[in-house]
Parts: structure tokens; C-alpha cells; sequence
């Protein structure tokens, strides 16, 4: 039996606008206010797991303990199969610079490893997300999403993020680079994570 949330407001644990708008979208019909890290002055923590949900869990009881409400945090990223499921948990990590994160070079560099180890394709591939919703108790509740898809190149599509124009999800021609965002939305990692949290903390 997952714990019931049954406050009037959620932290979100991300300076990610884009995410903390996606948050609140989804949330809305649940009458929860919804406010990030950035608002509240949060510094971002050292994110030093070697696994989604130990990242989304460090972020999530971190915020909750700060300021003493209940904090919905997620952690996420793409693996590709032909790359022993890399770069994972280290999907950011792949993008970052001297001055930021660039996540063009990320993709050529997946490709780059791909092409160099002779990876049969298609290039199976999946983006994951964990969300933790902790509260300032020390109580946790883990919602694990999934979207299966491949890798494709060269890169299509200037919408989403990150990785998006390199992977097109399973039973679609598109990639996620190239979907308006909120139909993305419905369907992408975050969505399924999401449906498990309603399911099990917000459907009363």
C-alpha cells in the first residue's frame, strides 16, 4: 500500500523549467501547487548514485528535508543497448562541457561508439525515469517509467531535449525530436512514471 499524498503543495526538486511546467500540467487536476527548487532557493545536490533511483532519491530527500514539504524529484536518461545500456544513469554526464552542457556532441558521440563497435542494428534503446516522492519524514514512494524505441541518425527534429532527436519510440516513424511536446508528453518515460504516481499517491 503506497502512502497517499494529501497536501495542497508538492517541491518539485529541479531548476528545470520546462520539467517543473510538464509537473504542474499533469498535476493540476489534483488541485496540488506545485514549486521548484529554484523558487525556494535550493542549490542543486550532488548527484553521485550509480543508479536512477538513488540520484532521484538523493535530490527528492534532500529538498523534502530543506523545507519541510513533501518533494517529488525524478531522475533520468537513455540507454542504448549497443552500448551495454550506457550512457544511463550518466546520460547528462555524456554532455557536459567546460562551458555547459552540449548535447549535440553527446549524440554524435553515442553514434560515434555505435558505429565503432559494429552494433547490429536496429539500435535498440529505451529513455527511463525514476520518480521518488519523499516526504519530510524520511518516507519514500518510487514510481520506475519506461519508453522503448531505437536510435536512428543522422538527427531529426529540433523540439524536446537532450537526446530527443535521436530516438524515435517504438510504433512510431518520428522521433521525439521531431513530436510536438505535450503529445511527447503523453506517451514519453515521464508520462509512464507518472501514471504509477497518480495511480498510487494522488487517485483517491
Amino acid at each position: 500500500m503506497t502512502r497517499p499524498f494529501t497536501g495542497d503543495r508538492l517541491l518539485v526538486a529541479t531548476h528545470n523549467q520546462g520539467k517543473l511546467e510538464e509537473i504542474a500540467d499533469l498535476l493540476k487536476p489534483f488541485g496540488v501547487a506545485v514549486v521548484g527548487a529554484k523558487e525556494v532557493g535550493l542549490p542543486e545536490p550532488v548527484e553521485d548514485g550509480t543508479s536512477f533511483v538513488e540520484n532521484a532519491r538523493i535530490k527528492a530527500h534532500a529538498a523534502a528535508k530543506a523545507t519541510g514539504l513533501p518533494a517529488l524529484s525524478d531522475d533520468s536518461g537513455i540507454e542504448i543497448d549497443g552500448l551495454d545500456k550506457a550512457p544511463g544513469v550518466y546520460t547528462a554526464d555524456w554532455a557536459e562541457t567546460e562551458t555547459g552542457r552540449d548535447f549535440v556532441m553527446a549524440m554524435e558521440k553515442s553514434y560515434r561508439l555505435l558505429v565503432e563497435r559494429n552494433a547490429p542494428q536496429p539500435w535498440t534503446a529505451r529513455f527511463c525515469c525514476t520518480l521518488v516522492l519523499a516526504w519530510p519524514d524520511g518516507h519514500d514512494e518510487v514510481f520506475p517509467g519506461v519508453m522503448e524505441g531505437q536510435v536512428v541518425w543522422p538527427m531529426r527534429g529540433d523540439q524536446g531535449h537532450g537526446y530527443d532527436p535521436i530516438f524515435q519510440p517504438e510504433g512510431y516513424d518520428v522521433t521525439f525530436g521531431e513530436m510536438d511536446r505535450w503529445e511527447k508528453n503523453k506517451i514519453s518515460h515521464r508520462a509512464d512514471a507518472f501514471r504509477k504516481l497518480v495511480k498510487g499517491c494522488f487517485d483517491r
